[in-house]
């Protein structure tokens, strides 16, 4: 399955299995966004992510931790 920006959900936990020693309420949006990017199922054209995307992916990664 490729991942889409849009996959907030999925992009979380594949985040979370990826990176598990990652803090999610500690990243800043620039490494939050190479991360995504560097998922080898990731495949959206990277200038359709903003700062709400990223909010999101960054706040369900979070609930998945917890």
């Amino acid at each position: 399955m490729q991942l889409k920006w849009v996959d907030v959900l999925d992009i979380a936990i594949e985040l979370s299995d990826t990176w598990p020693d990652t803090d999610p309420a500690t990243i800043n949006f620039v490494d939050l966004r190479a991360k995504v990017m560097a998922l080898p199922n990731f495949n959206d054209d990277p200038g359709r992510c903003g700062e709400k995307v990223l909010e999101a992916i960054q706040m369900a990664w979070m609930d998945e931790l917890e």
